[in-house]
C-alpha cells in the first residue's frame, strides 16, 4: 500500500506546475514537496523545520526559503517531525520534547533524502540539507553522520547550509565545555567538527538563544582541519533574522542558554535576510552545481 501512495504520488507531482506543494505520509511523517516548472532532472534541498514546526504556529521559514529556493530552480521537501510525534504546535517552549531533538530528526532527513532521490524529476547527486534553529541543529547533526544504509549505496548530502544552530551541543568529536551546565560560562572547545559535505553556518551576533561564538569556534577547529566549512555572522542581527519579523523577547521559550532555562530573543533583520539569499543561492550553486536564474 506504502509503494501504490508512493507512486500515486510521484506521478501527481510530476504534473504540478511551479512552486506547487502536495503533502502525504513518507515512512510516517507528513512532508511537503515544491518543485520548479520543467522535467528536470533539477537538484533539491531537504528544509528542516525550526522548533516552531509547520502547523499554524509555524515560524513560516520553511515557505519562505522553499520559495525562494524554487524560484532557482531547485526541487524542496519539508517532513514534519512534530505533527505526528504529538507536538503539532511545535516545541519551543515545550519542556517534554526530547523525543524529537536533532538527533532523532537526521533519521528524518536521510527518509527525505532517499524519497528525493526516487523521484525521476532530481537529480540524485545534486542535494542538499538546510534548516534554521532546531533545524539547523538537525542539519549539523545530519551532515556529520552517514546511515549505512546510504553509505553502501549512493553518498550522502552533497552540502549543507545550518542557520543560526545550536553549535554547543557535542557533535561527534566537538564539544563546548562550560563550567557547571549549559547556562554558565563557556571554558574551553574540544575537538573537530567533521562534516561530510561542504557546510555553511549564518548566525546573528546577538543571538541569545543558539548564540554565534560556538559556531564561530566549531567552524574554526573544523577550517584548521581541513574541513570544508564557512561562517558569516550579521553583526547587530538576533535568532531568526531571515524574516520580517519585529524583534521580541519571549519568557517562555526553552532556552538552555539563558538563566533558568526559559526566555529568548528572536526577529527579522533585512539586512542580513537579503545577504543570507545571496549566501546560500552562491553556496548551493557552488556545491550543486546548479544554474541560478
Amino acid at each position: 500500500m506504502r509503494q501504490l501512495l508512493l507512486a500515486a504520488l510521484v506521478a501527481a507531482l510530476s504534473a504540478i506546475g511551479p512552486a506547487a506543494a502536495q503533502t502525504s505520509a513518507m515512512l510516517g511523517i507528513p512532508f511537503t514537496i515544491t518543485r520548479p516548472a520543467g522535467d528536470g532532472p533539477f537538484p533539491g534541498v531537504v528544509l528542516l523545520h525550526d522548533c516552531s514546526g509547520l502547523g499554524p504556529g509555524s515560524s513560516g521559514a520553511a515557505w519562505r526559503w522553499s520559495s525562494e529556493l524554487t524560484r532557482l530552480g531547485y526541487v524542496t521537501i519539508w517532513p514534519d517531525s512534530f505533527s505526528t510525534r504529538g507536538f503539532p504546535g511545535g516545541v519551543c517552549s515545550e519542556p517534554n520534547r526530547g523525543a524529537v531533538a536533532p538527533r532523532y530528526r537526521v533519521a528524518d532527513a536521510y527518509a527525505a533524502l532517499a524519497h528525493l532521490r526516487s523521484l525521476p524529476f532530481v537529480d540524485a547527486r545534486r542535494v542538499a540539507v538546510m534548516g534554521g534553529s532546531h533545524g539547523g541543529s538537525t542539519t549539523l547533526a545530519s551532515i556529520l553522520a552517514l546511515p549505512v544504509n546510504i553509505a553502501r549505496g549512493s553518498p550522502g548530502f552533497a552540502a549543507a547550509v545550518a542557520l543560526y544552530p545550536s553549535c554547543g551541543p557535542r557533535y561527534g568529536e566537538w564539544e563546548v565545555v562550560h563550567a557547571a551546565g549549559p547556562a554558565s560560562p563557556v571554558t574551553s572547545y574540544r575537538g573537530v567538527f567533521r562534516p561530510l559535505a561542504p557546510t555553511l553556518i549564518l548566525t546573528g551576533e546577538l543571538d541569545d538563544w543558539t548564540p554565534a561564538e560556538p559556531c564561530n569556534q566549531l567552524v574554526r577547529a573544523a577550517q584548521a582541519a581541513g574541513h570544508p566549512m564557512e561562517i558569516r555572522i550579521y553583526p547587530g542581527a538576533h535568532h531568526a533574522f531571515d524574516s520580517a519579523a519585529p524583534v521580541r523577547h519571549v519568557a517562555g521559550r526553552m532556552n538552555a542558554n539563558a538563566a533558568g532555562g526559559r526566555g529568548a530573543t528572536t526577529g527579522g533583520n533585512a539586512t542580513a535576510w537579503a545577504d543570507a539569499r545571496i549566501r546560500v543561492r552562491d553556496f548551493l550553486a557552488a556545491h550543486l552545481q546548479a544554474t541560478t536564474r
